[in-house]
């Protein structure tokens, strides 16, 4: 076979070049066709859409044709041109073929027809190259691509946590241990405590559940920060919004407050759903009609309003009247209960019909290391609550008062001994200063109109579960 330069199938599909002979490589995802004819739909990965590969079964040797199976891999040589047939403005008239792997459709667990969600993730190493894998996983590439550009454009440093620590950032003791030491000859002391003298850090160490006390430190230093790196939380959470090992994006931003928090939220939440729709716009497209006819009305939907900013108090209270009035919840609602997602769900969806950020929740609920407000209940948090899925964004204005964080700690018993380093940027020039967390998969959800976070990352980490 004369080989030549590939073309890619995005570029091919919009070349007018006719006449020219092109050579694609890929995978077949069918292939149909009569006595005298074959059309295979040929799929490099490059784009959502095929391109159809026609063959005059004349020129071909049988036993070639007969390796040409669904999900075998080709290389084609053959002559671009305008094609008859409807759905596509060009098709390739195959002078040569070469087949590099073949698929037997015996075993070949992708054959045409609709396959489960649950199947698929039994599969996890095949399902990319089904078209709605594909189409998530590009996705993802262009909502990284753009987090780092948004924070790039506006003179943000992207700043590189510890991914092995010995602090617990949120305080939760939800974490995965780091350790070298024989779990069946573990050294203790008198008290039955482990003794980490001869573990590989000589201290208990753990996989991070947020790079945010680090990232602290780094924005009083550099002004604004942000973290986009995986996450670990050892919690037993088999939900369809939970993992294990997640992606996190955590801005911080030195001198500023609560309402520039707010608005950096929006902000950068809206450049990001923006960016899907404009540069992911087929494999949006094709996610809207194949699985959720309301996505790109929705994704549209954020972009419109400003999002409404809600205390707590005013939530809950919207909350006890829609009960008061006969709205069913599964969870009880009462001022200084954590919010379910139906609850969060009910202001955005049913009250307000757009997302809401709340504010001034209950110190009690949230993390120690959020600035107290004066009333001595509440504190400076903020939460972005999205249609669908609830909780997008968690964030607060920071402690900056040395004198109150280090009475927090010390209420909740947090270990002094690994916090020093955090206390010394309240000891030395200590500013105001806001972040917040997305969760990189909860924005996937949200873009992609998928049900289950499970399937917005190529490999899910969930208990039980660490296949492949």
């Amino acid at each position: 076979m004369e080989t030549m330069k590939r073309t890619k199938i995005i570029d091919v599909l919009a070349s007018t070049a006719y006449g020219t002979l092109v050579n694609v490589k890929g995978w077949v995802r069918t292939r149909r066709g009569s006595k005298q004819v074959s059309f295979i739909a040929l799929n490099d990965g490059s784009t959502i859409h095929n391109v159809q590969v026609v063959v005059d079964l004349d020129k071909f040797d049988d036993e070639l044709l007969k390796l040409i199976t669904t999900g075998a891999s080709l290389s084609v040589n053959g002559i671009l041109t305008q094609s008859q047939g409807k759905g596509q403005a060009v098709e390739i008239q195959a002078t040569e073929i070469e087949v590099y792997g073949t698929a037997d459709p015996a075993t070949y667990p992708l054959q045409k027809k609709g396959h489960s969600m649950e199947f698929l993730r039994e599969i996890a190493h095949l399902r990319p190259r089904t078209n709605t894998f594909g189409a998530v996983f590009r996705i993802r590439h262009n909502m990284a691509y753009a987090i780092h550009k948004f924070f790039h454009d506006k003179g943000f440093f992207y700043f590189h946590t510890p991914i092995i620590t010995a602090s617990d950032c949120e305080g939760a003791g939800q974490m995965f241990q780091v350790t070298t030491m024989n779990l069946y000859d573990l050294k203790k002391d008198e008290n039955g405590s482990i003794l980490y003298d001869n573990d590989f850090f000589g201290k208990q160490a753990s996989l991070t559940v947020s790079g945010q006390l680090e990232g602290e430190l780094a924005a009083t230093a550099l002004g604004q920060i942000y973290t986009f790196g995986p996450t670990f939380r050892a919690e037993n959470s088999n939900t369809p919004r939970h993992l294990a090992e997640f992606w996190m994006i955590e801005p911080e931003v030195a001198f500023n407050d609560i309402n520039d928090n707010m608005e950096l939220a929006e902000e950068f939440i809206k450049f990001c759903v923006r960016w899907a729709l404009e540069q992911c716009a087929d494999d949006v497209k094709f996610l809207n009609d194949m699985f959720d006819k309301e996505l790109i009305a929705r994704l549209e939907g954020v972009l419109k309003d400003s999002f409404v900013r809600l205390t707590y108090t005013e939530g809950i209270k919207i909350l006890e009247e829609a009960v008061a009035k006969g709205h069913k919840f599964e969870f009880p609602v009462y001022w200084g209960v954590d919010l379910a997602s139906e609850h969060e769900r009910f202001l955005v969806e049913d009250h307000f019909k757009r997302p809401v950020i709340l504010t001034d929740y209950p110190k009690e609920i949230k993390a120690f290391y959020m600035k107290q407000n004066d009333d001595g209940k509440t504190v400076r948090a903020m939460d972005v609550l999205f249609p669908k899925i609830g909780e997008i964004i968690g964030g607060s204005e920071r402690e900056a008062d040395y004198d109150k964080l280090y009475s927090r700690i010390q209420e909740l018993h947090i270990p002094m001994k690994d916090m020093w380093w955090y206390l010394d940027t309240r000891r030395f020039g200590t500013v105001p200063h806001s972040g917040f967390g997305l969760g990189f998969e909860r924005l996937l959800l949200f873009v992609t109109g998928m049900t289950n976070i499970r399937d917005v990352i190529p490999f899910p980490r969930t208990p039980k579960n660490a296949e492949f």
